[in-house]
């Protein structure tokens, strides 16, 4: 089957999964960032990626946030949920789910904990990619996997598996984005998952953007795409750099707590509650988001 690769390209927006102050799932307000998105003009929708803090949802959670958001998006745009996880079978039935509910593609997360050596890693994949017939991403992310998947791994599974179509690299090897990109082929999607390297990657032949930074920049980093598609080198430059304080400051603890503090300051969501593991942030390090948006011009000092 060809797949329509040029539609999944662009900034996809990895959408939180805001919960209310008990920390049950906010699906009001997840229909609202979804609509608000699209009209920003992201080029594709995403949720139950790491920012959308999958582990700490249940399989009936996760399919019910993909219900919601297939549902909201309608065709307006690319939806590609993440539908890994460290358990084949949990793993196996949210990728088929998807592909009932009309996505366009999947992302399927490195399995985390176990460590898998590279045989393991393409046996899991090839099993997910034989189980539907929609187009599957890998995700890329040793942070939290804890095992990277290699370039050699990456091409075995693109020449084995047809739908097996792009890959988001949350890998700050550089080199290693250059030899993934080299060994699987220019039409293979690589997605810079580092918002550091999004410009870097789009520089070499990547195919756009899954950035945490969308969510509460959604028209820079769609913009970060266009300029490039343009060919606007210093327009995009320029923006790369201006955004670089926000992109570092959504990291000052682990995502999204971060995010979902700066989305509360701005307005876009009631609650910016995470399940744990995952605390509230310290109020240094939410002083630090806030003089950040306020540097960058979103709040008023």
């Amino acid at each position: 089957m060809k797949y329509n690769i040029e539609r999944l390209k662009g900034s996809i927006t990895p959408i939180i999964t805001p919960f209310d102050e008990n920390l049950s799932v906010d699906y009001d307000t997840l229909t609202k960032l979804i609509n608000w998105q699209i009209e920003q003009g992201a080029h594709g929708i995403s949720v139950t990626g790491t920012t959308g803090e999958p582990s700490a949802l249940s399989v009936s959670e996760r399919e019910l946030i993909m219900q919601t958001a297939a549902k909201t998006v309608a065709g307006r745009v690319p939806f590609i949920p993440g539908t890994g996880s460290a358990n084949l079978d949990e793993t196996l039935y949210l990728t088929k789910s998807a592909q009932t509910l009309g996505a366009d593609a999947v992302l399927v997360i490195c399995p985390y904990y176990s460590r898998p050596n590279q045989q393991g890693i393409y046996d899991w994949y090839k099993t997910v990619a034989d189980s539907v017939n929609i187009p599957v991403i890998l995700y890329n992310i040793p942070a939290r996997s804890l095992v990277n998947i290699e370039p050699k791994t990456m091409a075995r599974l693109v020449k084995d598996c047809k739908n097996i179509i792009g890959v988001k690299e949350a890998n700050k090897d550089f080199e290693h984005i250059n030899h993934v990109i080299h060994t699987c082929g220019r039409e293979f999607l690589v997605y810079s998952g580092i918002e550091l390297l999004c410009y870097p990657v789009m520089a070499i032949g990547g195919a756009g953007h899954i950035n945490v930074t969308a969510n509460i920049l959604p028209k820079e980093s769609i913009a970060l795409w266009d300029y490039w598609k343009a060919k606007e080198i210093d327009k995009l430059v320029d923006l790369h750099y201006s955004m670089l304080p926000v992109n570092e400051v959504l990291f000052v603890e682990t995502n999204p707590a971060p995010v979902k503090a700066a989305m509360k300051m701005l307005g876009l969501i009631p609650s910016d509650r995470t399940r744990p593991p995952i605390s509230a942030l310290t109020e240094a390090s939410k002083e630090k988001i806030k003089q950040a948006l306020i540097q960058y011009g979103l709040l008023k000092a």
